[in-house]
């Protein structure tokens, strides 16, 4: 399904650009609309290069990043896919149409625990609770893990929605102390939110350049993908930043596992891998 239906409201999908409550400049509405136009045709990789130049114009744009999830996961790129549309559910929590996509993703992906946290997230009064609860079926006939079922709401969901007005929210992280990390695209600068709900500037740095995606190790360093700027930065926990990889093309999802950086790359269609000094 495309926004919000793949083949058949792609048709329909330039009528949303008017209804939302944000006007979108023409420059990035014309390459929406060429993206939809390039989906029709079957050239996938021009229109997912469309939407993608759409949110660089308007990092907001909620639909562009559906569609753009939505080419991704039936290209079956579902890491991508997930990155993507993560996006939409940091800007609306309670979208729960995403919320299923992403565990249903996490679920493709093979990560059952995260699937499980995302159905939990659905409430009964959803219109996706049913769909959910399917999936959590699914999920435990596939597998020996129990899933939680959503009939009272969970810890994470009971936390939806309390960190409001932070400016233009991209990528997210966090530490093991319980500190949240989130990058904020329009300032280029990274908040910390401490457990106790204290907000600080924790970098703001002329190195920070369209930050988009968070993420942290186990000793606490912070990894950004500066879009804007085709480097990767590495924060340590006092604060101080230097460029871990540099010369990438449109650096966008990064993922932490053990000592390497995983750094999916728009501009190239590459994945990069970059080894980690602890």
């Amino acid at each position: 399904m495309f926004k919000k239906s793949l083949a058949v409201v792609f048709l329909s999908c330039s009528l949303a650009i008017s209804a939302m409550a944000v006007e979108v400049p023409m420059d990035a509405k014309l390459d929406y609309n060429q993206g939809i136009d390039f989906y029709k045709l079957g050239m996938y990789e021009r229109a997912m290069e469309s939407f993608r130049s759409a949110i660089r114009t308007f990092p907001d744009y909620i639909d562009a990043y559906y569609n753009l999830g939505t080419v991704l996961e039936y290209l079956k790129n579902y890491s991508e896919a997930t990155t993507v549309f993560k996006q939409i559910y940091l800007r609306n929590p309670n979208d729960y149409e995403v919320v299923y996509k992403l565990a249903n993703l996490s679920a493709k992906l093979e990560d059952y625990t995260k699937a499980a946290e995302y159905i939990s997230l659905i409430p009964p009064s959803s219109s996706y609770y049913k769909s959910g609860q399917e999936l959590a079926e699914t999920i435990k006939v596939n597998t020996t893990m129990p899933v939680k079922q959503s009939n009272t709401p969970s810890k994470i969901a009971t936390q939806t929605g309390i960190y409001e007005n932070i400016l233009s929210p991209t990528g997210i992280t966090t530490d093991k102390n319980g500190n949240v990390y989130v990058a904020t695209f329009s300032d280029n600068s990274i908040i910390k939110i401490t457990p106790d709900n204290k907000r600080i500037v924790f970098l703001k740095s002329k190195q920070i350049s369209g930050p988009i995606s968070l993420a942290s190790d186990e000793l606490g360093n912070i990894y950004v993908s500066n879009y804007s700027a085709n480097n990767v930065l590495k924060v340590t926990p006092q604060g101080i930043a230097t460029v871990l990889v540099d010369k990438l093309d449109k650096p966008y999802g990064l993922h932490v596992e053990g000592n390497m950086l995983f750094i999916t790359c728009q501009g190239s269609n590459s994945i990069y891998r970059q080894k980690i000094n602890r």
